[in-house]
């Protein structure tokens, strides 16, 4: 009687119980063996490899000198005890959970940045990201598993927010798929009015422009479409698109118009006293410009003809000056590529630092990656060459709030697309200067 009641045998039966549970859970409650089970054991493993590791990959610092004398000699060498961080580990979550660090004097958050592959291995997680939201506080989010994998996201109808955030679905501001966090992915070209959209073949690009159109398409905007491939990807929205360009001299001269657009409202704008377009008595439409393949635009397939180079020269610099002035005038670009790098031509990377949302899907090169993200985060760069072939629809975005964040389209096939622009086509506003190409393909006005 007395050994059950013993200490040491109620410890064993806990530790028995828990063990059951957590064989039984593991594959009938992915979510509850984790509360019960890997949360324990993913706090443990942190608590012991902490001053390992933060001693491994130079996050501690000595308080001390590391010397003696010995004899008349002074011998030198490193503190045997030096002081690492302290940290806080967090309540667990759905995907993992948090890591507070203080940060020590002189140190700063690249230096835990670039230990986050030594922590991954050390506490055996999917994943962990570093972020610094706070002056001398590093944060680590450790994700237990990947939340974007295996989810084929089709209905994202109510926004899921962080708390205390309400769902912002103003004009403009699209619902376009999830996050790791379980939170809607909002691409808002209000806040960032130019997007550049980059992944492989069969990396779910068009997916995510299909819901972007889908969800444009309903607000009262003006689309305007640039598909060199002959109209293959962008012709399926035709009905509610304003103008479409399938050939470099048409895109050339659609753009001229939209950039006459653009000015034309900029005058209006002086005359009116006003700095938006959007501040005017009766504004016009916002006005979307969508290019499915930009390399297109700069591609020159004979060098030698002079033309074509001036084509070539003359639509950079529209793209440009469209990127430097439509944010004010309601005029926005969401480029379309497999590839972008400063190999297409000149003026690609002044049009990059203009496209300041991001999007990474899976790229068949670091120095894609590189180009896309490596400007802004350059810790993202390792994150996008991790999206798998497989991973169709998972990308490396802007969240909106100056970072990044992994995500995953909505599902949108292009047949729901082309259903969506046939029952909003009497939306499509008619811009000054620019035909709709709706009767060119054999539909009606």
């Amino acid at each position: 009687m007395h050994l059950l009641t013993s200490p040491g045998f109620v410890f064993l039966v806990v530790v028995a119980v828990w063990l059951v549970a957590g064989a039984v859970l593991r594959g009938r409650s992915p979510r509850w063996h984790w509360y019960i089970v890997g949360y324990p054991r993913t706090w443990l493993r942190i608590s012991w490899s902490w001053r390992p590791v933060c001693v491994e990959r130079g996050l501690g610092i000595s308080r001390t000198a590391g010397r003696a004398m010995v004899g008349d000699l002074m011998v030198r060498g490193q503190d045997l005890r030096p002081v690492v961080p302290r940290f806080w580990i967090g309540l667990p979550t759905g995907t993992g959970l948090t890591v507070r660090v203080r940060m020590l004097p002189g140190q700063t958050p690249e230096l835990y940045a670039q230990a986050s592959t030594a922590l991954m291995h050390a506490w055996r997680v999917h994943s962990v990201r570093v972020t610094s939201p706070n002056r001398g506080l590093v944060v680590i989010q450790v994700f237990t598993s990947d939340p974007l994998a295996g989810v084929v996201v089709r209905d994202v109808a109510r926004p899921v927010l962080a708390e205390g955030r309400a769902p912002d679905r103003a004009v403009l501001s699209l619902l376009v798929g999830v996050t790791e966090l379980a939170q809607s992915w909002l691409l808002n070209l209000r806040l960032m009015p130019h997007w550049l959209i980059v992944g492989a073949t069969r990396s779910g690009k068009s997916t995510l422009i299909h819901a972007i159109v889908v969800r444009l398409a309903d607000q009262g905007v003006a689309l305007v479409g640039i598909d060199l491939k002959g109209g293959l990807e962008l012709a399926a929205y035709r009905p509610r698109l304003s103008g479409l360009a399938t050939t470099r001299q048409e895109a050339a001269d659609l753009l001229a118009a939209v950039l006459q657009l653009a000015l034309d409202r900029m005058e209006a704008c002086k005359v009116a006293g006003v700095r938006a377009v959007w501040e005017l008595p009766d504004p016009p439409p916002p006005v979307v410009v969508l290019i499915d393949e930009i390399a297109e635009l700069y591609l020159v397939t004979n060098p030698k003809d002079r033309d074509e180079q001036a084509l070539r020269d003359q639509t950079a610099v529209t793209l440009l000056r469209l990127a430097q002035l439509g944010a004010a005038l309601d005029v926005f670009l969401i480029v379309g590529a497999q590839r972008f790098g400063a190999e297409l031509g000149q003026m690609v990377t002044a049009l990059r630092a203009q496209l300041t949302g991001r999007v990474c899907m899976h790229v068949s090169d670091k120095e894609t990656a590189q180009m896309v993200l490596g400007d802004l985060w350059p810790e993202a760069v390792a994150v996008a060459q991790l999206i798998g072939v497989g991973d169709r629809g998972i990308a490396v975005a802007a969240d909106g709030e100056g970072g990044w964040v992994r995500v995953r389209a909505v599902l949108t096939s292009v047949e729901e697309a082309a259903a969506v622009a046939m029952a909003t086509a009497q939306l499509t506003p008619v811009l000054p200067g620019i035909d709709r190409p709706w009767s060119r393909f054999g539909g009606e006005e």
